[in-house]
């Protein structure tokens, strides 16, 4: 046999162990807690990746404890929200160094920080938080540390209330529901199937956050956004109430080969219908939405595809 035709045996046997590979990787995607978007959305992405030939494994997680758990090489990759995301590239509070690994793939849609409150705990601000007992979720959830911010700017903290339960969303709607807690934060879509389950028990107030305490809370953090509420999105809702936003993205670790992102992202694409019947939002979100410069550095792989798209 020739040298020049064993070596390329060699090369395609290579190639087809590298493809074959790439195809039996099983990825680790972090995501959120259950009774929010980002868990099922998840789910949903295995799925289209899977009729690739990519096995995706979904893990529970929370936005900050995503690009940590990325920067790690604990997982491939993660859904984050946009405002922590800077923060851990910037390597700010409450991340301890900066994230160097953690790249943007797409950027799907706002997400809404939400209070609500139980309607006989009049509870009409943060303000009135004080000596109340309070749900939260657990330490590393973005939408955790949005709320001590947001009690800062009311001049409150954990220490002022009577009580801080950090807890899923399911046991958030159990202490409401037992009146084990007035009132709970949480950061997701609208609307939220924790507030809904909530709002089938009980009448429930959701809070809002008047522009001068945006304005307070955006010199802690820019990425801050004004978002409302629209009236009716939960029941007995009757007004619009604004809110603080931030948008939910895809991230990767830089390092995850490019192949692998771009099929991804196009997978989410060619099958963005999937993915609106989880998250509404996500219907009216364009390629060029999902390649917004929102301070992330963006992945080769998603680089590739949006300049294909021609978005970029």
């Amino acid at each position: 046999m020739h040298t020049s035709t064993t070596r390329s045996l060699v090369l395609a046997a290579a190639l087809l162990a590298a493809a074959t590979a790439a195809q039996s990787q099983q990825l680790k995607l972090m995501t959120g807690p259950q009774g929010g978007s980002w868990y099922p959305l998840g789910g949903a992405i295995a799925n289209i990746a899977d009729k690739s030939g990519m096995k995706v494994q979904v893990l529970p997680g929370a936005g900050i404890a995503n690009v940590k758990g990325v920067q790690a090489g604990k997982a491939d990759m993660g859904f984050a929200n946009s405002i922590s995301t800077v923060d851990g590239v910037a390597g700010r509070a409450p991340f301890e160094a900066k994230a160097t690994n953690v790249c943007n793939v797409a950027t799907l849609y706002p997400q809404y920080f939400q209070v609500v409150a139980n309607a006989d705990a009049k509870i009409s601000s943060l303000g009135d938080f004080k000596g109340k007992s309070i749900a939260l979720q657990p330490k590393g959830n973005t939408a955790e540390f949005i709320s001590q911010q947001a009690l800062e700017v009311y001049g409150l903290k954990y220490d002022d209330l009577a009580r801080t339960s950090f807890v899923s969303y399911t046991d958030a709607v159990s202490l409401m529901k037992d009146n084990n807690a007035q009132a709970f934060t949480l950061g997701t879509a609208v609307p939220a199937s924790a507030i809904m389950d909530l709002a089938s028990a009980r009448d429930v107030t959701i809070i809002g956050i008047p522009d001068d305490k945006l304005a307070a809370m955006k010199k802690l953090n820019p990425g801050y956004t004004k978002l409302v509420i629209p009236a009716n999105s939960y029941p007995k809702q009757t007004k619009d109430v604004q809110t603080i936003g931030y948008a939910t993205h895809i991230i990767a670790r830089c390092d995850l080969d490019e192949a692998v992102v771009y099929k991804i992202l196009k997978g989410m694409i060619d099958n963005k219908a999937d993915l609106s019947v989880i998250a509404k939002d996500m219907a009216v979100t364009t390629p060029k939405m999902m390649a917004e410069d929102i301070g992330v550095p963006m992945h080769k792989g998603a680089l590739k595809y949006y300049k294909e798209a021609g978005v970029l």
